[in-house]
């Protein structure tokens, strides 16, 4: 009988606890993104800057980590 009322406040908890986990990381992801979308800047090719602008920075982002995954896989040797 008494397990009831803990099995209901359970899960309230970890819905307060991860509310309080979001609010501390949302500024450790803010400055993650800041830091790959001013490397992503400084390297990208014109068509992964069209990508940026038309679709937005995930899209964008992730063909330019193909094109250099694919640079790496094409040019033995290098970066090991």
């Amino acid at each position: 009988m008494t397990l009831l009322p803990l099995t209901l406040l359970l899960p309230l908890f970890l819905l307060l606890l991860m509310l309080g986990m979001e609010k501390v990381e949302g500024p450790l992801r803010e400055d993650a993104v800041s830091e790959q979308l001013e490397s992503f800047l400084d390297s990208a090719r014109p068509d992964e800057v069209e990508t940026f602008v038309s679709e937005g920075f995930a899209p964008a982002l992730d063909r330019y980590w193909k094109r250099r995954r694919l640079g790496r896989l094409l040019t033995p040797g290098r970066g090991r």
